[in-house]
């Protein structure tokens, strides 16, 4: 698949996890969600900058002399908050996603990034009565607008993604679409009008691979456990070694038939569908007028 060029780019990335969670993911094996979030945006954007922000560690800011509406773009991790709860952490972020609006600086999250794209512009979430959504989101599937919307364009009309949630938008905001849904979340794609801004989120992660969620499996193990995801330690363990192979060696048949996944997860292009559509449609165009 081409590769998108241009002229060098500034994005902030906003990782929302605290220090503490932070190195509670990188003990599991994972990478930092922002440099994640860094890593997809430069395939598609190899000159692009950014700055990375982690606005749950106190004292964090971006850097001084930038102001938000200066940078190209402001991509959203997801996170381990929760969005409707009082924290000081949580409130900081959506003000900055208000702010975001309010400048007109387009804005892409996935997880907490969707969610914060309806919270912030009047939407509402809360706890999933169904509980969580861990490892894949299965027959996610387009809505009759999402078949429309340029965020969608190239995606099968069924297809499954990385996801772990507990939280779900139940309230769409004025000026939304929901563009994506299955059986267990109702909004897994939300394009969201507010302001002068727009910001597009999916609840599904484009920017993992089967290794991030793997490690990510072992890190959520005292929370998978108990709800009934696996029967025990060595039970984890084994669907984690199946899920690392298969990241090793993405063609193994017997493996995607075994763990029921395919090139829609596997292959980074499709992956990263709406990501990509992203920058063609909301941050090219604006750079080009900048």
């Amino acid at each position: 698949m081409k590769k998108i060029t241009g002229a060098k780019m500034n994005f902030l990335i906003v990782d929302g996890y605290n220090c503490s969670s932070r190195d509670d993911l990188a003990k599991a094996g994972m990478k930092l969600a922002a440099d994640l979030y860094l890593e997809m945006l430069q395939r598609e954007l190899p000159r692009a900058h950014a700055d990375l922000l982690f606005p749950s560690d106190p004292g964090s800011q971006i850097p001084t002399g930038v102001a938000l509406k200066d940078y190209d773009g402001i991509l959203w991790t997801g996170c381990n908050a929760t969005i409707y709860e009082n924290e000081q952490r949580v409130l900081n972020q959506i003000e900055l996603a208000k702010r975001g609006y309010e400048v007109g600086t387009p804005q892409f999250g996935s997880c907490w990034g969707l969610q914060m794209a309806a919270y912030a512009a009047g939407g509402d979430v809360k706890a999933n009565p169904k509980g969580r959504e861990m490892g894949m989101a299965r027959r996610v599937h387009l809505t009759p607008q999402g078949r429309k919307h340029p965020m969608m364009a190239g995606r099968a009309e069924v297809f499954e993604g990385f996801i772990s949630h507990v939280d779900e938008v139940t309230s769409l905001p004025r000026g939304s679409q929901r563009l994506a849904t299955n059986d267990w979340t109702r909004v897994q794609a939300i394009a969201v009008k507010h302001k002068k801004g727009e910001f597009w989120g999916v609840q599904y992660h484009p920017e993992y691979d089967l290794h991030e969620m793997a490690r990510l499996t072992v890190a959520r193990e005292s929370k998978l456990i108990p709800i009934g995801f696996y029967r025990d330690h060595d039970d984890l363990m084994t669907h984690v070694d199946r899920m690392e192979a298969l990241h090793a060696e993405p063609h193994r048949k017997d493996l995607r038939w075994q763990l029921v996944i395919d090139d829609d997860v596997l292959d980074p292009g499709i992956r990263t569908t709406e990501f990509r559509n992203w920058i063609q449609h909301l941050i090219l165009p604006r750079a080009a007028k900048r």
